[in-house]
């Protein structure tokens, strides 16, 4: 008798009691004071009108669009100078060629940022919605974002690569208030995935970068402007479902709409304790979250901004599936971070500079100190808390901030994609020298670097030069892999002697300096530094070698 076709999906849920449960996120710590809700801050009378045309869709009533303005919380009161030029997009290969002759590469993250977020200037973005509020572009125009990434590339990923669930791909669905993971294990491939897909659940591709070359282009480039590590997700939606319950997250995310539609909710931080949060939440209950203060249908060549903190959810509407990439950025970027690696510096150092810091504690501290003895009225409770605060305020005087810094940039350096190389940069570094195999020997071997040679880094952001204390290190990310720190971080002791050298073609860019004007002691030092620099990826040269 011929056997019924059973779908990936129904085949998961026939095995889902033999497979470990999938691990769920930490809850987080509920805060001993309850803090008032924000207000909404959005007229109900506006969620209303927003809802009435999400409904209509879903009834497919009529198939206008939604009545909206370029852009939500944006523009208003913008001066000439700050008005964008771009509102209409440009073709991304052709921004992205135009970006490849643009000398400076922290210049070239600024000019892909305002495309990303255009007709939204982005100093005005900086200034009153980062971190802040969320916002809305709304531009009708589908081919924005084309050829940042389509379902046909997902497909051919499929094929071609090997995606394994749980690395770089989850399968999700979320109904009847329940969120749910249905990875089986091992590879990815498109007969299983499409069947999943077909079965209702969203697909999450993890780690785009590490597949497309476009992704890893734009990522790599805007990490520039953020100085912190942007990464993408990517979700691809089947009409009529939802993939993920509401939740809020750790990052900045810029929602971008590549293919489709689909019908987001934003909410308010609950309390001031989830502003800016540390972790990501668990996923909440309808019940638990409010009203939304943005309800919007994204299109393709939409965006939608939120921060981290900000309660989302996005469902696709019965007539259309959605594609979309998160692009995210400034995880664990806080003060608070920077403070976690100055304080115990700062302690350390104090305590073997100070005798004040060395000094033992009261013999009787225990007697008065503790939650056990919080509610005494003792007058050496109030001693206590003034020698805490003068040491604290003393702390300040030991800080090294700068060498707390150049922890955080060495975090940045590891987090951090390999530049994808323009044509003309790989002609002129060491992945593009000319030495060959050819006609049984070997052909133009060595740098043939001198002091006329003229030299720049690869990158303004793609080497640092930092110290702890004994050694003077230099940490790079040319030799990065494009997947999320699969290898460890790339570095190399450099000689104090070369030190001014390193930071004088460091401070130079986006300048080419010869070799000869490095300030080194001689000659044949000068161009075995070059030599070094140009091996590891860090410089290239103004003309191919």
């Amino acid at each position: 008798m011929e056997r019924k076709h059973m779908s990936a999906f129904a085949l998961y849920q026939t095995l889902s009691t033999d497979l470990p449960t999938p691990a769920k996120k930490p809850s987080l710590q509920v805060a001993a004071k309850k803090k008032k809700k924000k207000q909404n801050g959005v007229a109900e009378k506006k969620v209303n009108t927003v809802k009435s045309q999400i409904k209509s869709e879903k009834k497919k009533i009529h198939k206008k669009p939604l009545k909206s303005s370029q852009i939500q919380e944006g523009c208003k009161g913008l001066t000439e100078e700050e008005e964008c030029l771009n509102g209409d997009g440009e073709a991304l290969d052709a921004l992205l060629s135009d970006l490849a002759r643009v000398n400076n590469s922290r210049e070239r993250a600024s000019k892909l940022f305002q495309w990303l977020i255009s007709p939204l200037p982005a100093k005005a973005f900086f200034r009153d919605t980062w971190e802040k509020k969320p916002i809305l572009v709304q531009r009708k125009n589908p081919d924005y974002y084309k050829g940042l990434f389509s379902t046909a590339e997902f497909d051919c990923i499929l094929r071609q690569e090997d995606i394994q669930y749980g690395v770089n791909l989850d399968v999700t669905s979320y109904t009847n208030g329940k969120r749910e993971t249905h990875n089986p294990p091992g590879r990815a491939l498109p007969f299983t995935v499409w069947d999943f897909y077909e079965s209702g659940c969203s697909i999450r591709l993890l780690n785009p970068q590490a597949f497309s070359s476009t992704v890893w282009n734009v990522l790599s480039i805007l990490q520039e402007q953020f100085g912190s590590m942007a990464g993408a997700n990517i979700y691809l939606t089947p009409p009529g479902t939802q993939g993920f319950a509401p939740h809020y997250d750790d990052i900045e995310a810029f929602v971008v709409q590549l293919e489709g539609k689909k019908h987001w909710r934003v909410y308010n931080p609950r309390t001031e304790d989830e502003v800016l949060p540390v972790l990501s939440s668990p996923n909440f209950d309808q019940a638990e979250i409010g009203k939304p203060i943005l309800e919007v249908v994204l299109e393709a060549g939409d965006l939608l901004y939120f921060p981290r903190g900000f309660i989302h959810q996005g469902d696709c509407l019965p007539d259309a599936h959605s594609l979309h990439i998160t692009i995210s950025s400034y995880q664990k970027n806080s003060w608070g971070d920077l403070l976690h690696k100055l304080i115990p510096a700062a302690l350390d150092i104090a305590m073997e500079e100070d005798v004040e810091f060395r000094q033992g504690l009261p013999l009787d501290y225990l007697t008065y100190m503790g939650v056990q003895n919080s509610d005494k009225d003792d007058p050496r409770r109030t001693k206590f808390f003034s020698r805490i605060e003068s040491l604290m305020k003393k702390l300040t005087n030991y800080a090294p901030v700068d060498a707390a810094v150049d922890q955080k940039a060495r975090d940045f350096l590891h987090d951090c994609l390999p530049p994808m190389l323009t044509p003309e940069e790989l002609a002129s570094s060491v992945q593009g020298a000319p030495a060959r195999w050819e006609c049984g020997q070997v052909m133009d071997v060595g740098a043939h670097i001198n002091t006329e040679t003229r030299v720049r880094v690869l990158r303004a952001g793609c080497a640092r030069l930092c110290s702890d204390g004994e050694a003077v290190h230099m940490y790079y990310t040319t030799d990065n892999s494009r997947v999320y720190h699969k290898e460890e971080l790339k570095s190399f002791e450099i000689k104090p002697e070369h030190t001014d050298a390193i930071e004088f073609l460091i401070h130079s860019y986006p300048k080419f300096v010869t070799v000869g004007s490095l300030p080194c002691d001689a000659a044949k030092e000068k161009v075995a530094l070059a030599e070094l620099l140009f091996e590891k990826g860090i410089i290239h040269t103004a003309e191919p070698l």
